[in-house]
């Protein structure tokens, strides 16, 4: 097996478990804002909340949406799915959809932020692959499309910013993954070697196809091979993240 050197790790739901950290605080939103204003049960406002987020965070990969776009909007089309009671002259009670204004969306983001950066919770054998990994020599680089103020807050909380040589990030390089010039930028920064590193991620379009394509060795981190096949060859792919010390 070739000798890799540097490793550059996929951050949000590779080692930092965001979505778990995420179900969780989006049920402290649901309450902070009292949002059964507008909703029957929490279900109303996070399922919609998810389903826009998916899309969403794709289309800003592929540059196709800008940061200022996807923050209101992933939840602007969930709270628009929200009702507004009013209590007619009659004595009636009328429902029409909820109109969420801009300066409410931006709101609720920064608080939905603010809870889910100081989440600790990571994937499962996250402490343990690094520590074995650091303990085997590599330099290991975070790459992430995360954005910069809450990632560096994310890293904190689950204690896991030791780790890493460098931390790369989309905002600094003006390109997301699966860019090349966001692959470009983390070799620049890095001083990693594309012959000699190894790209790990759970994306596969981010993070592997964006990998293979700037000349990487990639493994696959898919941790649902029940519900999704790798679509193209990978060098590695793993079910679990301890499955690395079976490998590197």
């Amino acid at each position: 097996m070739k000798k890799y050197t540097d490793l550059f790790f996929d951050f949000d739901d590779t080692l930092y478990d965001t979505h778990g950290n995420a179900v969780i605080a989006l049920q402290e939103l649901y309450d902070y804002f009292h949002l059964d204003r507008y909703f029957k049960k929490a279900e109303d406002f996070t399922e919609p909340y998810w389903l826009a987020n998916v899309v969403l965070w794709s289309q800003y990969s592929a540059g196709e949406i800008d940061r200022p776009f996807l923050i209101v909007e992933r939840f602007r089309r969930p709270l628009s799915q929200g009702k507004v009671k009013t209590l007619g002259a009659d004595g009636q009670i009328t429902e029409k959809p909820f109109e969420p204004s801009k300066e409410f969306c931006l709101e609720v983001s920064d608080k939905f932020l603010e809870l889910c950066s100081c989440k600790p919770g990571v994937v499962p054998g996250a402490y343990e692959v690094l520590n074995y990994l650091k303990g085997k020599g590599y330099k290991m680089h975070v790459c992430s499309n995360g954005f910069h103020e809450v990632q560096y807050k994310k890293l904190a909380a689950s204690e896991l910013q030791d780790f890493f040589d460098t931390v790369i990030l989309s905002e600094d390089a003006g390109a997301n993954k699966p860019s090349p010039a966001y692959f470009h930028y983390a070799f620049e920064i890095s001083g990693a070697n594309p012959e000699t590193t190894l790209m790990i991620g759970d994306n596969f379009i981010t993070d592997i196809q964006g990998a293979k394509n700037a000349g990487l060795d990639v493994m696959f981190y898919n941790a649902h091979p029940e519900n999704f096949t790798a679509p193209e060859p990978v060098n590695f792919e793993i079910h679990h993240l301890l499955d690395i010390k079976n490998i590197l």
